[in-house]
């Protein structure tokens, strides 16, 4: 069953940047809808609201809708109409192949004053004698009624005759009805045997171990059960195909079934599409072979240039800023959420609608300092990261730049701390200044007048000679 939840309107109000809140046009048509709902709690400001092909039943939760001044509502099953009258400034409505037969409900629209265009054509209250006049005399204010313009001759001979034209109505309505009891009757019937069929089905299916219990023989020898053994794949592909095929008798058995164009029978063939598309999805889930995850990180740590969504790139190495730039040429109308960046310091990834793009870089980056931009024009994708550890050094020529590790500056600091003394005074000892060691009597001269100290000979040497008189050296 298709409901109008919160994320339908979202994805359907892309034009209004998916604000459901201030939207004035809304289109959910073909999407299998069978109750109205919702709409009037949470797009109050709808102008122009299109559900034609749907399997609305009845029309409600709209009179809340104000502003609302087209509605569209062809090929549903609405069988009356009914709870428009809140739409004060409804202008057009249109019921085209709906199942109304009861035509005296158009009464309603008499609130609408502002109603001017209005469809019924393929409706079984259209093929009433005296269907035209009876709408044309009751809503005095259509100017157009199934495409045809209302002339005012035409109206004024719809009033004259509106009195006997009115009884005529009357009693084609309450035979219709007769007929659509009828028809909710069969409905049911069949609705309760569909069970039965299923459950018939079930009881001559195939029993635990994959045979069918009318195949089962009553003894087997011990060569025939290995032989049994091998043929075991072959017997179930075997009846994997009468499966299929009994499937397939049963869907041209429905289609070439005759039905009558009622409410419920479009409902049924709803409910066998929906059967066939899940036996479809279960089927390709058991073909679908689960692919394994790629492998975008070694596992000695090394990363892997991958290109999953298979787009456009290029790196370049910008000097001036000492920076690399990524320039990833993403899809130029893709929702910018549905792109994810991770900036490493030695490689970068971009998850484009979950696939992921991965590039090694040939310096290591700062990923704090990085910034990613998608431009408006082309919808690229622009990724800068600053280079770590580099110093651009001025002079002549080209720049050089010199990197410098984090270890080895942090040895030199320690070496430094090391090497700084630092001067201690005693204020014991030094607290006034020694005015009598200012003149001293014995007077050295100064350090650069001293001569080289000179050796005295021993007195083993040759030359030596020791007089007593002789004072000595000082």
């Amino acid at each position: 069953m298709g409901r109008i939840t919160e994320d339908l309107i979202r994805r359907n109000a892309e034009h209004n940047e998916c604000v459901i809140f201030s939207l004035e046009e809304l289109s959910l048509h073909q999407q299998e809808i069978e109750k109205l709902e919702h709409i009037d709690k949470w797009c109050r400001d709808l102008k122009i609201l299109y559900l034609q092909n749907n399997l609305i039943g009845k029309i409600e939760n709209v009179s809340k809708l104000k502003k609302l001044e087209y509605l569209n509502l062809a090929l549903n099953n609405i069988e009356k109409i009914e709870n428009l009258e809140g739409c004060e400034v409804l202008t057009k409505l249109d019921l085209t192949v709906n199942f109304i037969g009861d035509l005296s409900s158009i009464k309603t629209l008499k609130h609408n004053i502002h109603l001017k265009e209005l469809f019924l054509m393929g409706n079984p209250c259209a093929d009433f004698d005296g269907y035209r006049q009876f709408v044309v005399a009751t809503l005095q204010q259509l100017k157009w009624l199934d495409g045809k313009e209302i002339e005012r001759s035409e109206r004024i001979l719809a009033l004259q005759d509106y009195p006997a034209v009115e009884q005529q109505i009357r009693e084609q309505e309450r035979a219709y009805i007769l007929k659509r009891a009828k028809e909710k009757k069969e409905a049911q019937r069949k609705l309760e045997e569909e069970p039965e069929k299923e459950d018939n089905k079930q009881r001559c299916g195939p029993g635990f171990d994959g045979r069918w219990y009318t195949d089962i023989p009553p003894a087997l020898p011990s060569a025939t059960e290995s032989q049994g053994h091998v043929q075991a794949p072959k017997m179930q592909e075997e009846q994997n195909n009468a499966q299929k095929s009994d499937e397939t008798e049963d869907d041209l058995a429905f289609w070439n079934k005759p039905s009558m164009f009622t409410p419920e029978s479009r409902l049924e063939t709803l409910r066998h599409v929906e059967k066939q598309r899940k036996a479809q999805e279960k089927s390709s889930d058991k073909r679908k072979t689960v692919k394994p995850p790629r492998t975008l990180v070694t596992e000695d740590g090394k990363a892997l240039n991958v290109n999953g969504p298979k787009l456009d790139f290029s790196l370049k190495d910008d000097v001036k800023r000492n920076q690399i730039i990524l320039d990833l040429a993403v899809y130029r109308y893709m929702d910018t959420s549905l792109i994810e960046v991770d900036v490493q310091p030695t490689y970068v990834r971009v998850l484009v609608k979950g696939k992921p793009f991965q590039l090694v870089l040939p310096a290591e980056v700062k990923p704090d300092s990085s910034s990613a931009k998608r431009s408006q024009t082309t919808g690229h994708l622009v990724i800068c990261m600053p280079k770590v550890g580099e110093v651009i050094t001025g002079g002549g020529g080209a720049s050089r730049s010199t990197k410098t590790p984090p270890d080895s500056s942090r040895e030199q600091t320690h070496r430094r701390s090391k090497q700084t003394e630092k001067l201690e005074v005693d204020p014991s000892k030094h607290s006034c200044p020694d005015i009598t060691t200012i003149v001293q009597e014995n007077q050295h001269a100064p350090r650069r007048l001293r001569s080289a100290p000179k050796t005295t000979p021993s007195e083993e040497h040759p030359d030596f000679e020791d007089n007593p008189e002789v004072p000595p050296l000082i």
